[in-house]
């Protein structure tokens, strides 16, 4: 076995949040630089800039995985993960047809701009990609897992937009097959705080907004190689893959 590092929620210039530094392009080379192997590009209720990231990030010997942090109806951010294309276009179909009709203020919330390879934007998205969406978080799960998926309640440590300050507590019969803390807790308090929960299976990540929030949670996958089979089974820590956080 061998250990990959790893950051599985990092946003890009498309999210009205993420700092006009988040290119593909920058996100790439910042990976490289720091040593990245795995990375998830997860920006707000959208997909789009995984297939770019994707062909960058080969070049480098980095592999993307394609997502969003998706809000739920209830407000809960959760981290959607697939491996292959025709997921991701099956899913951006799904939140499209389930995005609130708000529009996005860029004076007020930022601007949501596609770009490409070379940072030329390419579109904007109008509708506001940070609002809740019309189906509830079962409904997120369902059809995540139900097109391949996983799916990850985000950063459950937080007092906003997670499980925990939104529902109050982690439902027992919600079908994750991981739980993510934030950079700013450690795997310690994590099972401290949640030792009631049975299924406790941890990612850590950065949710990066800007270029030197990546890579700033420590997480290490154990696995034979790199590919998303095994990152499937280090992320359900099965045949002696795991994450090991800190």
């Amino acid at each position: 076995m061998n250990y990959y590092q790893a950051d599985m929620h990092i946003h890009t210039v498309l999210s009205p949040c993420g700092d006009l530094s988040m290119s593909p392009i920058n996100i790439v080379d910042c990976a490289e630089r720091i040593g990245l192997k795995v990375i998830g590009i997860t920006d707000h209720n959208s997909t789009l800039h995984g297939p770019v990231t994707r062909k960058l990030a080969e070049k480098r010997g980095i592999m993307v995985v394609f997502g969003a942090e998706v809000t739920t109806k209830e407000e809960v951010h959760c981290l959607c993960l697939f491996p292959e294309e025709n997921q991701r276009v099956q899913f951006q179909n799904f939140l499209e047809n389930n995005l609130s009709e708000i529009k996005n203020d860029p004076d007020l919330f930022g601007h949501q701009v596609v770009v490409d390879e070379n940072e030329e934007i390419l579109d904007e998205i109008e509708p506001l990609l940070i609002s809740a969406l019309k189906v509830s978080i079962d409904e997120v799960e369902q059809k995540v897992h139900q097109i391949g998926g996983l799916f990850i309640p985000a950063h459950i440590d937080r007092p906003k937009y997670s499980l925990t300050s939104q529902l109050g507590f982690i439902p027992k019969d919600l079908k994750y097959d991981a739980l993510e803390i934030s950079r700013s807790t450690s795997i310690e308090k994590a099972l401290n705080d949640y030792s009631y929960i049975k299924k406790l299976r941890f990612i850590k990540s950065s949710d990066a907004h800007n270029i030197d929030q990546i890579g700033t949670a420590n997480t290490q996958l154990k696995m034979e190689s790199v590919c998303w089979n095994e990152v499937r089974m280090a992320i359900l820590g099965i045949e002696g893959r795991e994450v090991i956080v800190s």
